[in-house]
């Protein structure tokens, strides 16, 4: 065959990689002159952030949901995230919680009434029905349902909770269909709690990628815990994808700006399990990064430790309530200047995916001027790799209006 002629080749790899090279000239030139046209950007790999649809698009439909995760495809995601949980049959399904009363409607289906009770997860005591108690099939004709009282309610029920396999099986039947990567973000949900139980998320995990014929660094897929050692054992198994280490806290003092740290939002599970004293707070320090990439390939901390919140103080020192609803959030707090961590990571070789981005006026600090966007500009130009959004449509608007200030 003949050999493809340099603006067919250019057009092949520009559709393989849309972000990566759309700064094009015309097909019948080459792709973009010099090194120096185009001004780089603040990434650790110099290309485009990733949008990760967290939990699929649900901002508008019930979370993990096969609807849900279409919709966010649909939407432009290039990654879409599940949280991995375990039946008690050992099949891994999407669910943010064991605890099936907070996404699910389990409580008005009367035959599953007698299962209700209370235990422990992750040393936090909780109520409920729990997924361990439950076989796929029954699990099956559970529906998901909002978890977010402002958000649409009519979809609760209609949509099946669904396996992992079926998310991979839409990633790759959706890839197939638009003819772009789509990759998936897994994260192995309280795995000590599920290794307790005799449900380790772990060994299926692998068996499921290694399935997939994506256990390689390059496959479209991410794996992320909150928990060390579940990212340690999965590479000690031989899991060759990228992994991400999680960092939580608790919440941020509206009154300094500082993050509080509170039981289970502490410190990873796996550490107070073992006694180690450590916050998440050591885990974004030059060493404690320094000992991430020993075994993970990026970080995805809550935003609150790149870009946090503060309030305005009245005279008694309590926060105002600046906008008048009654209610003290985000929306009275102004953004303070960003830290130094996503060049500390990218200086320890890693990349950062900061969550979670949504549009809820309630949740944005008054100096966005009540537009999402905002926010997601002021994370992209400080340089984040990707981020998590429960409205992948608003993050791909954002990203397109920072490339084309980035000359892109």
């Amino acid at each position: 065959m003949r050999a493809p002629s340099p603006a067919s080749a250019a057009l092949a790899t520009f559709r393989r990689h849309p972000l990566h090279f759309a700064c094009l000239a015309t097909l019948g030139l080459s792709a973009c002159g010099g090194s120096d046209s185009l001004t780089p950007l603040p990434t650790l790999d110099g290309n485009a952030p990733l949008v990760v649809a967290h939990r699929g698009a649900s901002g508008y439909l019930p979370e993990e949901t096969l609807e849900a995760y279409t919709k966010a495809i649909d939407l432009g995601a290039d990654v879409i995230e599940p949280d991995l949980i375990s039946t008690k049959d050992g099949v891994l399904i999407a669910r943010h919680d064991p605890n099936l009363a907070y996404s699910t409607d389990v409580a008005s289906h009367p035959e599953f009434a007698a299962r209700k009770k209370t235990t422990q997860v992750d040393g936090e005591t909780q109520t409920g029905w729990f997924a361990s108690d439950f076989t796929l099939a029954e699990i099956k004709t559970l529906g998901g349902i909002s978890t977010d009282a402002e958000r649409p309610q009519q979809y609760n029920g209609l949509y099946k909770i669904v396996t992992f396999q079926e998310i991979i099986d839409l990633a790759k039947a959706k890839a197939k269909e638009t003819g772009r990567s789509i990759a998936v973000y897994p994260e192995t949900k309280n795995p000590t709690y599920h290794r307790d139980l005799g449900l380790p998320l772990e060994d299926t995990l692998i068996g499921l990628i290694n399935l997939a014929g994506w256990n390689s660094k390059d496959a479209p897929i991410y794996v992320q815990s909150f928990e060390p050692s579940s990212l340690k054992y999965l590479r000690a198994k031989g899991l060759k994808t990228k992994l991400i280490q999680l960092i939580d806290a608790d919440d941020v003092d509206f009154k300094t700006g500082a993050l509080t740290y509170a039981a289970p939002y502490d410190k990873p599970y796996d550490w107070f399990k073992a006694g180690d004293t450590r916050l998440f707070s050591a885990m974004v320090t030059p060493a404690g990064l320094a000992e991430i990439k020993t075994y993970a390939d990026g970080i995805g901390p809550w935003k609150r430790y790149i870009v946090t919140v503060k309030g305005t103080l009245d005279a008694s020192g309590n926060v105002k309530d600046i906008n008048g609803d009654g209610k003290i959030n985000d929306a009275d707090t102004t953004s303070q200047p960003a830290t130094t961590l996503i060049a500390d990571a990218h200086k320890a070789g890693l990349f950062v995916h900061p969550y979670t981005f949504r549009n809820e006026q309630r949740r944005l600090a008054s100096d966005y001027k009540g537009d999402p966007k905002n926010e997601y500009l002021a994370f992209y130009r400080l340089g984040v790799d990707g981020l998590f959004s429960d409205f992948t449509d608003t993050a791909i608007a954002a990203r397109t209006a920072y490339l084309k200030e980035m000359g892109r």
